[in-house]
């Protein structure tokens, strides 16, 4: 459990300073505390709401194994960002936003291909038949995507989420993921406007300590996510291996039996020596299909749906893939509609395919469908 988030320390940290009061936005009027010296100063207690709902929400996401695609191209951010998210291996760019980052992610992984391509020319020696000329012309692009798309290297699919420092700046990675229904999470500083962000943590997105001390929060909730998934995929192995090991007397003793044995004579003796371990061994297989059951129901994994639409189609009773595949997509649309204003945007006319595709088992034909789906829209 993460440790409670101190208005002290983001005051020492510098996240209340605003900009100057002639270059506010007017919707950032309920995160501002007053002016002092014609500076906005942002209201701290609202941001620690703010960002404790936020890390809740990352943590959910990183527990469900998908990415968050954190942005922050500005000088004061990039070392900061570039420290922080590698270390809980997430994707990042600190570079230049390339253009379709998101809308055209297939291209972009052609790119990123590209570079492994290079990568397999090295070891099996082809790279060294090339001429000099064209050795180095192969290292110089080598080196560009590397720069620019290096950090997205595992990113194989579009992101659950985005993290991003500084909206202005970021305003066409803010543009793509609303056009993905892509949940957006971000810095947004008194001259932003917070209308388009999911998940607004308001705060000074100028101060290299500001933006390190909302980041260092963030990284330690995704931290729990992935620790929390881990921890789950031990515990299913463990109970596969206690199964495993309760079955195994039980089918020793059938096979001693003759085969003459008639079946009452067999679970006479089941029940005499081994009636705790059979027990044990029906439970727990009963207790994992219901843990399974309750996991495969994330709907967070259905492209296009994040946390509040999820949270919006459990309320209203669909709260499984199979509910979710019978579904009209126009009710879906109402109901998404009358949870929030701010979700009447989403386009749900693919979510019953998806959760129709879940409902079947057939992840990987889901996985290729997104892969090549923009923003779950074919």
């Amino acid at each position: 459990m993460a440790s409670k988030i101190e208005v002290k320390d983001l005051l020492e940290a510098g996240v209340h300073f605003g900009h100057l009061t002639r270059k506010w936005n007017p919707n950032m009027a309920p995160y501002i505390y007053m002016e002092r010296n014609g500076i906005h100063v942002i209201n701290l207690y609202k941001t620690v709401a703010k960002l404790e709902e936020a890390n809740e929400a990352l943590r959910k996401i990183a527990a469900s194994g998908r990415k968050i695609l954190f942005v922050a191209t500005k000088k004061q951010a990039k070392d900061i960002v570039a420290d922080k998210v590698s270390k809980v291996n997430m994707p990042y760019i600190t570079e230049r936003w390339p253009g379709g980052m998101l809308t055209n992610f297939v291209t972009i992984r052609k790119a990123v291909k590209k570079m492994a391509s290079i990568d397999r020319m090295k070891k099996d020696g082809t790279f060294n038949t090339l001429s000099k000329k064209e050795r180095l012309q192969v290292d110089r692009l080598r080196a560009k995507l590397d720069k620019n798309l290096g950090s997205i290297a595992d990113m194989t699919r579009l992101p659950g989420a985005i993290f991003i420092v500084d909206t202005m700046r970021e305003h066409i990675a803010v543009k793509e993921a609303q056009k993905l229904n892509i949940p957006i999470f971000a810095m947004v500083d008194t001259n932003s406007d917070p209308r388009p962000i999911d998940y607004v943590i308001p705060a000074n997105d100028d101060a290299g300590k500001s933006i390190e001390a909302v980041l260092t929060e963030v990284t330690n909730a995704v931290a729990e996510g992935l620790a929390e998934r881990k921890n789950e995929k031990q515990e299913g192995k463990q109970e596969e291996e206690t199964v495993a090991k309760a079955a195994a007397p039980a089918a020793e003793k059938k096979e001693e039996a003759p085969v003459a044995e008639t079946k009452e004579k067999v679970a006479e003796v089941v029940k005499e020596e081994k009636v705790e371990e059979v027990v044990e061994a029906k439970e727990e297989p009963k207790a994992k299909k219901a843990e399974s059951k309750t996991a495969s129901d994330d709907l967070t994994k259905i492209e296009g749906a994040g946390p509040k639409a999820a949270e919006a189609l459990v309320n209203s009773g669909i709260d499984s893939y199979a509910k979710l595949a019978e579904a009209d997509p126009e009710k879906i649309k109402e109901i998404l509609t009358e949870a929030s204003s701010r979700m009447a945007h989403l386009d749900p006319t693919s979510w019953p395919k998806q959760a129709k595709m879940a409902a079947d088992g057939k992840w990987d034909e889901l996985k290729e469908w997104q892969d090549n789906a923009k923003g779950g829209v074919e």
